[in-house]
């Protein structure tokens, strides 16, 4: 979560970045207005029939390519606005493939923000998430941490964390989850819900990830879900009480359920980070983190629409304990953390399940892996490297992001990537697909059409935030579109306001 104000904070108390707290329900937000769309039981929505349609047109096609061949599309500003943005995520409306939600971290101002498209990325507008008023007289609270994903119903959910501070930014007040509501694609969020409001200091909500089971047969579907971690921001404090968090609604957005610790509760501080909740094909609910203390990722299923989870298994073994210190970011540091998705095409692989993370190796730097599982998640395949640079040079590849086309089957993802930097500091946008079941992925595109330095060789570089901790993409019908902090216009003066414009949120679509 990069926020300048918490940064100076906090980073030399704890250490290392932000991670977060929680507790039980608090103060809800406004009710949908009315007229508002809800879900409709088991009926299937009007776009189901469409959809099997084009499932059966491609059900037969001429031979496939062992690997897909991509290719990729304009460069894109999304957010177009002055002063540093970075943190994204995007998702797709799967009534209508060229409606686009996107979020971001304003890092120089107060609340977050949304950007909405209707034309398939090729332009934006853009709005402020609501934020809830101060926690005391003359404070002032933040949001912080973009996740955001759409119903079957049309509907739009935007999750972050809302923090308080007084009004100097000198102490924190607390810390809670909100999760917005759009009816309108994007363009308003008229309906937020604050929940887990944790006062003072002591633990720290952070890092809320968002999914919605979007399947049409689902006794579930239209269910909301919210997975984040929560930590002790004192160094070297021991809490039984960190331990990701999981909350769900069932009413469109207006309540959550208290939320509820998965994963196991042990000692020690930063047990838990990077909570990436998502949905099966049969609206099974996993929620995947990275267990730090015990150097794995993990993974726990819900096969009742959330209302209790199994014991974690485990993904794979880490080399990196929590974080990686890399040449291409200043002062941040490269955050290990899954992103999965799940197979919900109608391919001979619906139901698999794949996780992607970066992770150190003995003579590459980083590099990206992906593993599946066949299972409902009971077991793992060994992990597969999918940035195909070459080996046993070092070339660092972090803040991947993964989404299976629901469509096609294809698993496609992206990340930031410094191979044709010799120096290892400046970063494109790459990306790779594979075909079904995940066996053979693309050669790597070069997706961005120039480069990003936020290294310390770059005066300009915003030290304190950076690229963020991840990075969003999302896939459907055979195209899918990244987004992604871009520092092109790093020291770059609007000639408009005369103010610095530095990072922009960017995004290009991907066939």
């Amino acid at each position: 979560m990069p926020r300048r104000a918490v940064a100076a904070l906090l980073c030399a108390a704890v250490g290392l970045w932000l991670v977060p707290a929680g507790t039980g329900l608090a103060h809800a937000g406004a009710a949908a207005p009315s007229g508002s769309s809800s879900s409709t039981g088991s009926n299937l929505p009007t776009w189901w029939a469409k959809y099997q349609t084009l499932l059966r047109q491609t059900s037969n096609p001429a031979p496939a390519r062992t690997k897909p061949t991509l290719t990729a599309g304009a460069n894109v500003d999304v957010s177009n606005e002055d002063g540093p943005q970075s943190e994204t995520s995007i998702t797709v409306d799967p009534n209508n493939s060229r409606l686009l939600v996107a979020g971001s971290n304003e890092i120089f101002r107060l609340p977050m923000r949304g950007y909405f498209s209707s034309n398939g990325g090729s332009s934006w507008g853009a709005v402020d998430l609501p934020l809830p008023p101060a926690a005391t007289t003359n404070g002032t609270d933040f949001g912080s941490d973009p996740g955001v994903a759409f119903d079957t119903q049309g509907n739009v959910y935007y999750s972050y964390i809302v923090v308080f501070f007084n009004r100097s930014f000198r102490s924190i007040q607390g810390t809670e989850v909100a999760v917005a509501k759009s009816f309108d694609h994007g363009a308003t969020w008229p309906q937020v819900t604050f929940f887990n409001f944790n006062s003072g200091s002591g633990k720290f909500n952070d890092k809320p990830m968002i999914a919605v089971d979007t399947n049409p047969t689902s006794p579930h579907r239209d269910s909301v879900y919210v997975g984040w971690d929560n930590a002790s921001l004192n160094a070297g404090q021991s809490s039984t009480n960190d331990v990701l968090l999981f909350a769900r609604s069932t009413d469109g957005g207006r309540t959550f359920s208290s939320a509820a610790p998965i994963s196991p509760i042990t000692g020690g501080p930063n047990a838990v980070i990077g909570a990436d909740p998502y949905v099966g094909s049969n609206g099974e609910v996993y929620v995947a983190w990275h267990d730090v203390q015990h150097n794995q990722l993990v993974i726990a299923s819900s096969f009742n629409g959330g209302a209790g989870f199994g014991r974690p298994v485990v993904i794979s073994p880490t080399l990196v304990a929590f974080d990686d210190a890399i040449p291409a970011m200043a002062s941040r540091r490269a955050l290990l953390y899954p992103a999965c998705d799940t197979d919900r095409s109608s391919s001979a692989f619906r139901g698999t399940l794949y996780c992607s993370w970066m992770d150190e190796t003995a003579s590459d730097g980083t590099d990206i892996f992906v593993s599946r599982s066949s299972n409902r998640g009971a077991s793992w395949s060994a992990p597969q490297r999918v940035n195909d640079d070459p080996a046993g040079v070092r070339r660092d590849q972090f803040n991947q992001w993964l989404s299976v086309d629901p469509v096609t089957g294809a698993v496609d993802l992206s990340w930031n990537d410094a191979r044709n930097d010799p120096n290892d500091m400046k970063t494109d946008v790459y990306a790779t697909s594979s075909t079904p079941g995940g066996a053979s992925f693309a050669a790597n595109v070069k997706v961005t059409t120039a480069q990003t330095d936020e290294s310390s060789a770059n005066p300009c570089a915003d030290a304190g935030n950076q690229y963020g901790d991840y990075e969003g993409i999302v896939a459907f019908g055979g195209v899918f579109q990244p987004v992604w902090t871009d520092g092109r216009l790093d020291c770059t003066i609007d000639s408009a306001t005369g103010h610095r414009i530095d990072e922009e949120v960017f995004t290009a679509r991907i066939s």
